[in-house]
């Protein structure tokens, strides 16, 4: 179940305008504050500026003896798709947290979360893809409720097609690169493109 944090993030993604303000319920202005250099939604009625700032996505690549954890999404955007476990971080955790806790709710996965792998800033979305390396000590794990399907797949056996994100194949690539050589670096990209049904 989506936290009312989770709730006013994804909000703040699909809501490309605000007509009222949320503090008093007066018609707001998209303009360009005094003093700022960005236009705002900003409220004439009671004065609140209201900021609209990225989202942050949390997430890991779970190994088990060679092969990785995937899930199967069972919600939109990009439902049926296959992703690693990733969602949004909640106040008063760290990235890492955030992280093993998607693990657990969308895989029933505990994780020991490793180092970073990828930041991946998702622009068109507003959202910062955050991923780290982690390992999953014992093959224990299902589907949460927003996954369908979990299960370790080989890297021959990666869905490459039917992967949910672009984030999902940079990082999965990056990943899989590096273990070829033995090391662990991290990686940062951009993506400003919309996929089908996203």
């Amino acid at each position: 179940m989506p936290t009312a944090s989770t709730r006013v993030c994804r909000a703040r993604i699909l809501a490309s305008h605000m007509n009222f303000c949320n503090q008093c319920g007066a018609k707001v202005e998209l303009r360009v504050p005094a003093g700022d250099h960005f236009a705002r939604h900003v409220c004439d009625a009671c004065g609140t500026i209201h900021y609209q700032n990225p989202c942050l996505i949390a997430g890991c690549v779970p190994e088990h003896d060679g092969r990785i954890l995937l899930c199967r999404r069972a919600i939109q955007p990009r439902r049926g798709y296959w992703t690693i476990p990733a969602g949004f971080m909640e106040n008063g955790e760290t990235l890492q947290q955030a992280a093993a806790r998607e693990s657990q709710e969308e895989a029933l996965a505990d994780v020991e979360i490793g180092s970073l792998l990828s930041i991946v800033h998702v622009l068109h979305a507003r959202q910062v893809h955050v991923f780290f390396r982690a390992t999953l000590h014992t093959p224990s794990f299902g589907p949460g409720p927003e996954s369908l399907e979990v299960k370790l797949v080989s890297p021959e056996d990666i869905p490459w097609p039917d992967l949910a994100f672009p984030s999902t194949d940079f990082t999965l690539r990056r990943y899989l690169d590096d273990r070829k050589v033995g090391r662990e670096q991290h990686y940062f990209t951009e993506i400003n493109r919309r996929l089908p049904g996203e």
